[in-house]
Formats: structure tokens, sequence, C-alpha cells
């Protein structure tokens, strides 16, 4: 199978027109957008979504002043007595938007006084229970969603968190998120790392890809989706919560992906960096591209991941247009 061929690069193709898209109508989230009185919000989401509300927590406590919390579905089911949410802001993440777990998780809640956001990539509301439920409605695209692991609609996740962040505070500049579709373009196309990284990813045994702060939600999904598309045993960790234990698990048979947010590495990754020089374990510092600012560079940066990813599924014979185990639409219960 040719890599254009797939249905997961025709995914990750589309994610530069449809970032400048979304761009567009960003004006619309100062309706939708909306936040505790205390400058709060609580985060609910599964899988590459639950992933992205990772991302925005770093995003709108570190720029946008918002404090953000995580809901676990299964302690709102099992409460015992009905808690506090009058007024409380409640995000729900969702692709498809019709996550059974999340859309009783937010009926609840709304139940219990909450006000919700839903963030989907459906734009047909008879397909979207979230949505209706939730009354305020952030669409990620109006393209379909491909039955593959998710890559574009994780990415606009990402972007909507930026946009949200940017409606809050003005914290970012416009030349930020031009700079970043253009490097969304150009990782899109390229072939990061040749055919010599492929090998290597090939021959590990174990991957780990350690990010900090908003890298940590990339690396989170990096591993997500080298476990999905490529059948590989992969991992992801934050730099500190790495070196608390996980890193005695990789030996000189593994590989461990570094995201650097600039040029110049962090102490916490070079500390990261010593700890597997120790071992004797193989490494790779992921730099982002030039002339795009952090936290920005996270977009091409996972572009390349999910790309390398379905790389090496084709390189392993397998079909990443239909990876086991994976559903859109997963029964939780």
């Amino acid at each position: 199978m040719n890599l254009r061929e797939t249905l997961t690069w025709r995914d990750i193709a589309e994610i530069p027109s449809l970032l400048e898209a979304f761009s567009a109508r960003a004006g619309a989230l100062g309706r939708t957008a909306v936040r505790s009185s205390d400058r709060t919000v609580y985060l609910v989401g599964r899988g590459s979504s639950g992933t992205a509300t990772l991302f925005a927590k770093y995003i709108w406590e570190e720029y946008a002043g918002t404090i953000t919390n995580f809901i676990h579905p299964h302690s709102i089911f099992e409460a015992r007595k009905p808690l506090n949410f009058r007024r409380a802001a409640v995000w729900a993440f969702s692709q498809s938007g019709r996550s059974q777990d999340i859309v009783a998780c937010l009926r609840r809640l709304m139940g219990w006084g909450a006000r919700g956001v839903a963030v989907t990539n459906e734009a047909d509301l008879k397909n979207n229970p979230l949505a209706r439920l939730a009354g305020r409605h952030i669409l990620l695209s109006g393209s379909k969603e491909l039955p593959v692991a998710a890559t574009k609609s994780f990415i606009l996740q990402l972007w909507a968190v930026l946009w949200t962040a940017q409606t809050w505070s003005r914290c970012f500049r416009p030349a930020d998120f031009r700079s970043a579709v253009k490097a969304a373009a150009a990782a899109a196309q390229e072939t990061y790392g040749g055919e010599e990284l492929v090998r290597r990813v090939k021959r590990a045994n174990m991957l780990g890809f350690v990010g900090r702060g908003p890298f940590n939600a990339v690396a989170e999904d990096s591993a997500l989706k080298f476990r999905e598309m490529a059948m590989a045993h992969a991992l992801g960790y934050s730099a500190a919560e790495f070196l608390h234990g996980p890193v005695g698990a990789y030996t000189k048979k593994d590989l461990v992906f570094l995201f650097s947010p600039s040029a110049a590495v962090p102490e916490d990754i070079k500390r990261v960096i010593k700890a597997l020089k120790e071992r004797g374990t193989p490494y790779k510092v992921v730099l982002p591209p030039r002339g795009v600012r952090f936290p920005f560079n996270c977009i091409p940066v996972d572009i390349r991941m999910k790309l390398l990813a379905l790389r090496l599924a084709l390189a392993k014979g397998l079909d990443p247009d239909n990876p086991r185990g994976l559903k859109k639409v997963t029964p939780t219960f």
C-alpha cells in the first residue's frame, strides 16, 4: 500500500486548509466559549479527545488565566449525592459527538446546573447528541470523520483550544496562527527522519514519547497513534513523570522521543537525556521547525509523529486504515 493512497494520509493532508477555515470563523467563539464567573472550566473527554483536554489545561492555565479541572465520568455516575455544578462551565470533547459516556456524563452535570459546551467534528445535529444536549457547539470542521485513527480532528481540537485562549485573553499574535498553518502544510508533505528513522523505530522493542507542558499532550497522543496504527508498544509521559520510575523500564533495545519546545533544549529534557545515557537507551530529540513560536509549534510536531506512525505501519505490512481494536465511536457502558 502506498502512503498517499491511505485514508489516514488523506486525513492528515486536509489539516492545513481546515486550520485556515477554523481561523476564518474563530470570531464566533465569543458566543460559545463560556467560563464560570470565577474563570474556571471543567473538561471531559476520552481517547484522543481526552488528550486534547490535557492540552487545554496547559494552554488555558498558562496563557488565559483559566483554572481547568478534569472530570472522570465514573465518579460522576457513582456520586452518592448531587454535586454542586451550578453555573459551572463544562466542556465536553468528542470527535463524533456520540460517545455514550461523555453524553451521559454531561447530561448529569447539566442536571446539576452546569452549562455545557460541546467540541466535536460532526456538523449534523441529528447525529450529534452531545452538541444537541450542550446547546453550545464548537464545530471543528465541515470535513467528515474518516474511519481511521484521529488525526485531523485531534489537531483541530488543539487549534480550537489555542483560539479559545486568544478569545479570552488576547495572549497570542495573529502571526502565530499564520505561521502554524504554514508549518503544518510543510509537515504534512515532509518525510521526517527519512527511512533510517523508520528502521530505528521498527527495531525498537518499546517506544517512549516525552514532552513538557503542552508537548506532554503531543507525547501522549503520539504514543496512542503508534499503538493504534502500527501496533507498537508505545507510551507517552511528561518529563517529570518519566523520571519518577518509568525510565527504569527502558533498555538498549528501546527508543525514546524527546520533544523540545525550542532549539534550546530545556533543563528537564536534559535530565531525561542524562538518565537515558546512563542506561544506554537510544533516544531522539525532536526539535520544532523554525519560525513557529511555542506553543504553536506543537501542531507541526504532532503532524510529524502521526505521519511517522503511518509510515511505520506500512513498513510493518499493516493496514493503518483498519487498525485492530479501534472504533470511532466506542461503547463504554
